[in-house]
């Protein structure tokens, strides 16, 4: 980090505290966070194939079908999020910016509970990170029946076992609607989503569960539910799918079971090993930006980022050479 001083003998921070693109991915993180971790799997898709692929002692055919399977996973997960969770994020940002419009003023006394703003408070941002993390299960089935159905394309069209066979993309085309109309549509079609979010924050139901527990790790708790599920349901969609050689579904399962699950245990565990650095992280970074308008936006990205991160490093980068040499050997067994 530079240190610089200004002409009014004021210390300015330069480096990752004030980074415009760093600022701007917190901001993602917070306002998209379903997106943000699925724009982290597609990122850390292109090395866990690399380090499957580098695994030894492993079946070939083994190791290039647990690389289908992770390409096929980021890829359907970043497109699906992405479809189902824009429109949501939007509405939950209209309430962010005018919360006196969506929820009832006994509401945003109750969710401040004690805070500057309703958007430093902990419990709004659990209330929100209801729906935005909530999808993520919403749709984690049909994320894991598509996960399945790509894998035999993608086997084809990166590991062809003759002939390279090319795969025509079809061009896209453009849309002749007026863009003015379309932006008039989603507009009011994300004003009428945020009422319908803020009807259910206006429930006590939601809000006493908030409060309850919004000084815990329920982020990564709803991130570890989500990946167990989709796990289940995509060793589910594997068993029934009839394009998959038998022989190579237990292996792949196998491999699937162990990834979660050691991906699981190891992100709690350095999730607790990281709390002291990230907390002292977080109050430098507020010292820095203190003049930021939306400081606690960029604070609860931090907090999103952390178990995003730390899971996405862990599943794709340390684990898959770990389960990929075991599911090799106990599928074999």
């Amino acid at each position: 980090m530079k240190v610089s001083l200004n002409t009014n003998n004021n210390i300015s921070f330069q480096g990752i505290y004030n980074n415009k693109q760093v600022l701007k991915g917190l901001k993602f993180a917070a306002e998209h966070t379903a997106l943000f971790t699925a724009t982290v799997s597609l990122g850390f898709s292109a090395i866990r194939p690399a380090v499957i692929l580098a695994t030894p002692k492993t079946d070939e055919n083994n190791k290039k079908i647990a690389s289908a399977k992770s390409l096929s996973s980021a890829g359907v997960g970043f497109l699906i999020t992405a479809a189902a969770t824009t429109p949501l994020a939007s509405a939950v940002k209209k309430i962010d910016k005018n919360p006196k419009k969506f929820l009832s003023t006994s509401s945003i006394k109750n969710l401040q509970n004690g805070a500057k703003t309703l958007l430093e408070s902990k419990s709004y941002m659990l209330a929100t990170q209801l729906f935005k993390l909530g999808l993520g299960l919403l749709i984690a089935v049909p994320k894991s029946a598509l996960t399945a159905l790509f894998i035999p394309p993608i086997m084809k069209f990166f590991f062809p076992e003759k002939k390279h066979r090319k795969i025509e993309i079809p061009k896209h085309q453009k849309q002749n609607s007026s863009i003015i109309s379309f932006k008039g549509l989603y507009n009011q079609a994300t004003n009428t989503l945020a009422k319908g979010i803020g009807k259910v924050i206006n429930s006590s139901t939601i809000q006493n569960f908030a409060k309850k527990y919004a000084d815990t790790n329920f982020i990564q708790h709803i991130m570890s539910i989500t990946d167990t599920i989709l796990t289940l349901s995509f060793i589910h969609q594997l068993k029934i799918n009839k394009n998959i050689e038998e022989k190579r579904k237990k292996p792949l399962i196998h491999n699937s079971i162990m990834s979660t699950g050691m991906c699981i245990m190891g992100g709690y565990a350095l999730n607790d090993i990281l709390n002291k650095p990230t907390e002292r992280f977080i109050n430098k970074f507020k010292e820095v930006n203190k003049n930021l308008p939306e400081l606690e936006k960029y604070v609860q990205g931090i907090r999103i980022a952390k178990p995003a991160l730390i899971l996405g490093t862990i599943y794709y980068v340390f684990i898959p050479v770990l389960s990929t040499f075991f599911a090799d050997r106990t599928g074999k067994s």
